[in-house]
Parts: structure tokens; sequence; C-alpha cells
């Protein structure tokens, strides 16, 4: 299976995160399948150019939540979905970018109705 993930250096956000996030993203919005296998830690290391080690922290981060399991011997495979569980992983994610908007906003002195009218204007494209 080929999964195609972009890193960001400079991101600030590390990678293994940045693979979470976006192995989350493509679990959520269909491309990944309940039962998809994923690629291998070595493979997807060896692809991405990084280490094994990073590789392995986001699938054991990946499947702590929930989202894939794997079978010695086999592979990584996502999981089947729970709705509410990834429902709650994805207000998760959005909770911790709106808390260092909030941050910046109140570091800029803006207030929060400026705030809520951005978000309006960023929401409805």
């Amino acid at each position: 299976m080929r999964v195609n993930i972009i890193l960001n250096n400079s991101s600030g956000k590390p990678i293994y995160e940045q693979i979470i996030q976006q192995i989350k993203q493509l679990i959520l919005n269909g491309s990944l399948k309940p039962g998809d296998a994923l690629p291998s830690m070595r493979y997807l290391a060896k692809e991405l150019r990084i280490s094994v080690i990073t590789t392995k922290r986001a699938y054991e981060d990946l499947e702590r939540d929930g989202f894939i399991h794997t079978v010695v011997g086999k592979g990584s495979f996502v999981a089947e979905t729970n709705e509410e569980l990834l429902r709650e992983g994805s207000y998760r994610d959005i909770e911790d970018d709106l808390e260092r908007a909030v941050e910046k906003a109140r570091n800029y002195g803006v207030s929060l109705e400026e705030l809520i009218e951005r978000l309006e204007l960023l929401y409805r494209g």
C-alpha cells in the first residue's frame, strides 16, 4: 500500500506527529479503509528517508489511539472504524490547533469578537 505522506521540516511539528496527522486524515476522509494495509515501518522510513524509530513511534501512537492495529509478522492495518472515536480524535486535533490560534490572538491583542469573525470568514471560504 502506497501512502502519500509529505513531510515539512520547517513546520515546527515533529516528523512522527506529521505522519500521524496525515494517516489520520487519510482514514477520516475515507482514502484508507478498515482492513487496508499500511506500508511497513521500515519501508515507510526508507521512502521518507527518516529513522525507523520515528515511523515506529507514529504507528504506536496510531495504534494506541485506535486508528490502526498491528499483527505480528503480517503488518499494520487500518482498524475497524469507531465513528465516535474518530470524531473525538478529529475534535482533539482541531482543539489543539484552535488553542494555538487563541494564544496567538491574545498575544497580538485580537479580541474574541475579531477572532470569531475571522474564523467565520475562513470557515465559509
